[in-house]
């Protein structure tokens, strides 16, 4: 009498996970730091969704593309991260209203 975990588990993790990341850049626009949070949630509920398929199917594509998802994310982290810090440097503040009136 045991509960497995399913595959509809997963998705559904997936998809509040999913959710939380869309409200959190549709509803948080002053943030920066959690817009990009955000976009980190979003990526983790794709990477859920490929390894449960993945699982789901033995096969082991979905994995291999969710490892190149988590190297896509982590750079782009760190060069976010970078962008901010060097943002702040110059402006004293990383606020969106401020950057749209970056100038080349």
């Amino acid at each position: 009498m045991g509960l497995e975990i399913g595959l509809g588990h997963y998705l559904t993790v997936a998809a509040i996970l999913f959710t939380l990341g869309v409200f959190g850049i549709f509803l948080n626009r002053k943030n920066v730091i959690v817009i990009l949070m955000s976009v980190e949630l979003i990526l983790l509920a794709v990477n859920l969704n490929l390894v449960a398929f993945s699982a789901h199917l033995n096969d082991l594509q979905g994995q291999v593309f969710a490892l190149m998802i988590l190297t896509v994310a982590a750079a782009e982290a760190a060069i976010g991260l970078a962008i901010l810090v060097i943002f702040y440097r110059n402006r004293g503040s990383i606020a969106v209203e401020d950057a749209n009136v970056l100038k080349g």
